[in-house]
């Protein structure tokens, strides 16, 4: 079983130019990791941004996962959104590619942990997600948010109006802590990768210590310091 981040893009070259400056690592045609994640960019004119699960079979979870969300059948398996409008590709079968999980995630990001969905519908979000075989490793719907994890792959939902800035879904999180979020800072502006939002709120002083970039085909990332 593997779980990686799906991206769209608007030219092939601009999204596989982005990750490599980013110093993410090539390990087959058109997929790229940090380490920890693993990104698919996909050109065709099709696709949008989302998650790609792989598992030999879907036919346990389609069960109940037809009384949650609509599904549609693809040439390789399924595809359906949970209530943050973000699609989810069901792959039956296994990736063309092996990638080995590194210690720590080795991009100029930082510390990857996981990606974030900002839903309007916590309980039917965090079901489809159980319906999959996620189980919840943080928090529940009852709060502003929580965690689910699957073989290794992490998505944490987060209620609305819990975050005071932009929010992209879905967006790869990354922790670097109050010390380290800043060379994270300082050298996403030395790569001259555009910020989408310089995040003051948190900081009593009003400096920029929490900054959101996004990929050519619309993914975020917050670069966060906790």
């Amino acid at each position: 079983m593997q779980g990686i981040a799906h991206t769209p893009t608007n030219k092939l070259s601009n999204s596989i130019d982005f990750y490599q400056q980013l110093g993410f690592k090539k390990i087959a045609e058109n997929i790229f990791t940090d380490g920890k994640m693993i990104v698919e960019i996909n050109p065709e004119r099709y696709a949008r941004a989302g998650i790609k699960l792989f598992k030999s079979s879907w036919e346990k979870e389609l069960e109940n996962l037809l009384d949650l969300a609509a599904v549609t059948k693809t040439s390789d398996g399924y595809l359906l959104s949970d209530a943050s409008g973000v699609w989810i590709y069901l792959v039956e079968g296994e990736p063309g590619w092996k990638a080995e999980p590194a210690e720590e995630s080795f991009s100029a990001l930082g510390n990857y942990a996981g990606l974030t969905l900002e839903t309007t519908d916590m309980k039917r979000s965090a079901a489809i997600y159980r319906a999959l075989g996620f189980k919840i490793v943080f928090g529940d719907a009852s709060q502003p948010y929580m965690s689910l994890e699957w073989s290794g792959f992490v998505v944490t939902l987060m209620k609305p109006n819990s975050c005071p800035h932009l929010f992209f879904n879905p967006s790869m999180t990354y922790f670097n802590g109050k010390e380290g979020n800043p060379k994270v800072i300082a050298r996403v502006r030395e790569l001259n990768i555009p910020i989408a939002e310089e995040i003051t709120h948190f900081n009593e002083e009003g400096n920029v210590d929490n900054i959101i970039i996004r990929d050519p085909g619309g993914y975020g990332f917050f670069l966060f310091n906790d």
